[in-house]
């Protein structure tokens, strides 16, 4: 039996059962093979757009002998699925910025699809915007420490119970925070509506470790005198102002 990484783990939590799924950049098709293995899905689709990975995941098919419920296909995002053969699709451990790039040229592959489970390693702002303007309503957000690495799961569905093009976009609306922060629509796109609501400690890791970074750009544009660095800076500073603002308020419960 396959054993999950526990980033993996998490983003297997969230495939609804008995859903046909579509793992795009599947690398060694280790959560397909999993998903198959414990019952979850009947069928699942591993995509891979480059041969090494597909020839490694045919490989981990085969010795699993699922070859008739695990299609290994070679292609690019989208492209190795046809429109309605999939409800699931998973795409992780990719940039926010490819993501959405292989959301946008695939959208006519989506037209049946029910649920995303989408595992930005940076940019998940950039996921969340697209998936509000496309009408994909996000439901759930975890985010997880491992090896070091902070992961966000993102999960989002498309014309289920309770679903709305309109409620979408409305989850991110400026509001206050249960601290009682008044929070721009921007915050909530880049720490998530559901985090800021329940953060927990890899939260806390993870902003905590972003500030520090931000802190050494902000460091080293102050060594320039142009104008356009001294903009920057200045939008840096602002941003790492309200982040700030944001954690202390989560963290004592009030403004």
């Amino acid at each position: 039996m396959v054993k999950l990484s526990n980033r993996l783990q998490a983003i297997a939590h969230q495939v609804p059962k008995g859903s046909r799924l579509a793992d795009i950049g599947s690398d060694h098709a280790l959560l397909p093979v999993y998903l198959v293995q414990q019952g979850i899905v009947p069928y699942a689709i591993a995509g891979e757009v480059n041969p090494g990975p597909y020839e490694a995941a045919g490989r981990q098919v085969k010795e699993a002998d699922l070859a008739r419920q695990v299609h290994v296909r070679l292609g690019n995002g989208l492209e190795v699925i046809e429109a309605g053969e999939v409800e699931a699709i998973t795409i992780a451990g990719m940039g926010g910025a490819l993501i959405v790039q292989i959301l946008e040229q695939g959208k006519q592959k989506l037209a049946q699809a029910h649920t995303l489970i989408l595992q930005p390693n940076v940019g998940e702002d950039q996921v969340r915007r697209w998936l509000a303007v496309n009408g994909w309503l996000l439901t759930r957000e975890q985010i997880l420490e491992e090896d070091g690495k902070y992961y966000e799961i993102l999960t989002a569905v498309h014309g289920a119970e309770g679903w709305s093009s309109e409620s979408a976009e409305a989850l991110y609306e400026a509001r206050n925070l249960d601290c009682g922060l008044h929070v721009e629509a921007d915050m909530f796109y880049r720490m998530g509506p559901y985090l800021l609501q329940q953060p927990n400690q890899a939260f806390y890791d993870k902003w905590q470790s972003e500030l520090a970074k931000s802190n050494v750009v902000s460091r080293e544009m102050a060594r320039s005198d142009s104008d356009s660095a001294r903009q920057r800076r200045e939008a840096l500073l602002e941003e790492i102002s309200k982040t700030e603002e944001v954690l202390a308020c989560l963290r004592t419960g009030k403004q």
